[in-house]
């Protein structure tokens, strides 16, 4: 048994234990390319919230690590089969009920640990903020080391979904699940994207829910094909020291008046 992993733990352990700080993974259930299974975000996330959370607790933190929601907001994807959609406003009750439910076991540090670009999560920690007595903190993981990754050359290619990025984490974490052809070579297209229209929506600085049946051919958004297990495993390297760091900050930290302000 992990204890810092609930799915794990058993009554005899949590009855006598509180935990100070709970990390809830956020996936999906998605196209990725022609590639990638469907759960990619959602293993991706449990990956590295055991990584994290084992890292804290073996230094000495106080945390749990919950089961992923496996669901995500997919109305840009609603034309590829098996896009299981979650609407915002669904995915916001989900959460606040679960908040809720660590609240009532004395837990009032909570991390949203999201893996889905689609989770618009910030709207949640404003609605459920003075709603709830848990502290929420939000981490889109894929972009805690994203400058970091790009300063030291890490990944040839930009992307946004199933590019080098995500196929290198999964050839790391689970190679079993990347599809390949015969010869060995991933199923997966280039990930090229159509450009808008308009300069302003190319530019970034007027936005729209992007349809990803016009904008991708397969679902993905990035060349996936210079990806490897090491970049992937570098990744985690990255991204699980830092982490980790601000879970045992968090578990450390006494709620005050102040907090978490100093």
């Amino acid at each position: 048994m992990r204890p810092w992993i609930l799915a794990e733990t058993n009554y005899a352990h949590t009855k006598d234990h509180r935990y100070e700080v709970a990390v809830l993974p956020l996936g999906a259930t998605e196209p990725h390319n022609l590639h990638l299974p469907y759960a990619t975000d959602t293993l991706e996330a449990s990956v590295l919230g055991e990584r994290i959370c084992g890292e804290a607790d073996r230094r000495g933190a106080n945390v749990v690590l919950l089961p992923a929601i496996p669901y995500g907001t997919e109305t840009n994807l609603s034309r590829f089969p098996l896009a299981m959609n979650v609407r915002p406003t669904t995915l916001l009750r989900v959460i606040g009920d679960l908040v809720e439910s660590l609240a009532g076991s004395g837990i009032r540090k909570v991390v949203l640990l999201n893996s889905h670009g689609g989770n618009d999560l910030k709207p949640v920690l404003r609605e459920l903020h003075g709603k709830t007595a848990a502290h929420l903190f939000l981490c889109n993981w894929y972009q805690a080391v994203r400058a970091d990754a790009r300063a030291m050359g890490l990944f040839e290619h930009e992307d946004d979904h199933a590019g080098e990025m995500e196929t290198s984490f999964a050839l790391a974490y689970f190679p079993e699940l990347v599809g390949r052809s015969a010869d060995g070579r991933l199923l997966a297209d280039a990930g090229a994207t159509a450009r808008f229209r308009f300069s302003a929506l190319n530019d970034g600085w007027v936005s729209i829910t992007r349809p990803w049946h016009l904008l991708t051919t397969n679902a993905g958004s990035g060349n996936p094909h210079a990806a490897t297990a090491e970049k992937g495993k570098r990744l985690m390297d990255l991204l699980a020291p830092r982490l980790a760091e601000f879970l045992c900050e968090l578990s450390a930290a006494e709620i005050d008046d102040r907090f978490p302000f100093e």
